[in-house]
């Protein structure tokens, strides 16, 4: 009765072990496209995956042609797995390999979108993403990091980047954080100058 249960209690263990092993979810590429296919931003993250310009542009192109039109949310080409999203004059796309998982693919993308829905207050369209192109990379490198998905939920994203720049213009608060950690660092270099003369005057 031992032999007959060992195999399948091996079975389970390996099974468990596989289920709690930390799996690293692999973007293959990232792109925004405007509504007549031309290219916004693009990231890709696989070297050996369409490594010259032209190479990347065909293959944004015949995504595009093939998605741009179709009602659905994941399409399959050139072996890829590929998510996107249609908003006013934009594409959005996530791309992975035939093996991906797409609810992983697909939450990258959402992430993505809300993200910049928030940094961009909602005027997600071709003008205003081209007047904020340094936050949109800011909101992708936040995500994923050389094709491994880092973060999933859009409002950490936009607490991690808060829009990094000084001259943030979303972000009032932040502004004032900044002109006041600057003030505060001239009073105390002020303050130190002015303990140097006592001290020389005093030597």
């Amino acid at each position: 009765m031992t032999a007959q249960t060992c195999p399948r209690q091996h079975r389970n263990n390996t099974m468990d072990s596989v289920a709690l092993e930390p799996s690293l979810y692999t973007v293959k590429a990232v792109f925004i496209l405007d509504n007549d296919g031309n290219r916004l931003l693009s990231k890709y993250y696989d070297p050996d995956l369409y490594p010259s310009m032209k190479e990347q542009r065909s293959f944004e192109k015949n995504v595009f042609n093939k998605t741009h039109k179709a009602d659905n949310e994941i399409a399959f080409l050139e072996g890829m797995t590929i998510v996107y999203k249609g908003s006013i004059d934009l594409f959005f796309y996530v791309v992975g390999s035939a093996q991906e998982n797409e609810l992983m693919l697909m939450a990258v993308l959402n992430c993505l979108f809300e993200s910049l829905s928030q940094i961009l207050r909602k005027n997600v369209e071709r003008r205003c993403l081209l007047d904020n192109m340094d936050g949109v990379f800011l909101v992708v490198d936040e995500i994923i990091d050389g094709g491994v998905i880092l973060e999933s939920d859009p409002q950490q994203v936009v607490e991690k980047v808060n829009y990094r720049a000084d001259d943030n213009p979303l972000s009032e608060q932040s502004v004032a954080q900044h002109l006041t950690e600057k003030l505060a660092l001239t009073t105390t270099v002020l303050q130190s100058a002015k303990d140097q003369i006592k001290w020389s005057i005093l030597k």
